[in-house]
């Protein structure tokens, strides 16, 4: 009887759970526009919300053309970057910020991998084994997520639309999320 009980108890924990995730994070929703959810200033910055709301909810995340970015408000700054992982799509939003050698970064929740804020960088912890006594260190894989330009003007939080002149990992995924469908955020 003890083991039904339990069993029960587990089984709705899990269906708890399950209801916090479908009910996690959501994507900003503004005025219907050319950039796919998001307002085109005449400058060509893209709105993406409220600068106090962002502040309070740490993170939000918006469309441009059809493209997620996550924006996150760390330690007194805005960073923007595409909001699926460039190792395998996973939802960066869904993340923890860490700190890392000095730099806030982003972990993927689904395979661990460390992507600093600032610049994108893709991070893993190596060792020489030619040093006498090898130490894990944080080392660069280079840039692998796309950074978006965030510009705060009058309480308000704007993004760069991407360069797509240049290119990084993290752009298949991009494009594979792009305008929902099964494979939308949060799905």
């Amino acid at each position: 009887m003890l083991d039904l009980i339990i069993l029960s108890l587990h089984f709705f924990i899990c269906f708890l759970i399950s209801i916090a995730i479908w009910y996690g994070p959501k994507d900003v929703e503004s005025h219907s526009s050319s950039t796919g959810g998001a307002e085109t200033e005449p400058d060509g910055l893209i709105f993406i919300g409220k600068e106090e709301d962002i502040k309070k909810s740490q993170r939000i995340t918006a469309k441009i053309d059809g493209r997620e970015i996550v924006v996150f408000y760390h330690e007194g700054k805005f960073h923007a970057l595409d909001s699926r992982c460039y190792h395998e799509g996973g939802p960066l939003c869904r993340g923890e910020i860490e700190d890392i050698d000095g730099q806030a970064c982003i972990v993927c929740p689904w395979h661990k991998f460390k992507i600093t804020l600032e610049t994108g960088e893709g991070l893993y912890e190596g060792i020489n084994p030619l040093e006498p006594s090898p130490t894990p260190k944080w080392q660069s894989k280079g840039v692998k997520q796309r950074i978006h330009k965030v510009t705060i003007d009058n309480g308000n939080v704007y993004v760069s639309p991407p360069d797509l002149s240049v290119s990084f990992d993290s752009d298949y995924f991009a494009e594979k999320y792009r305008n929902g469908g099964e494979l939308a955020m949060g799905k």
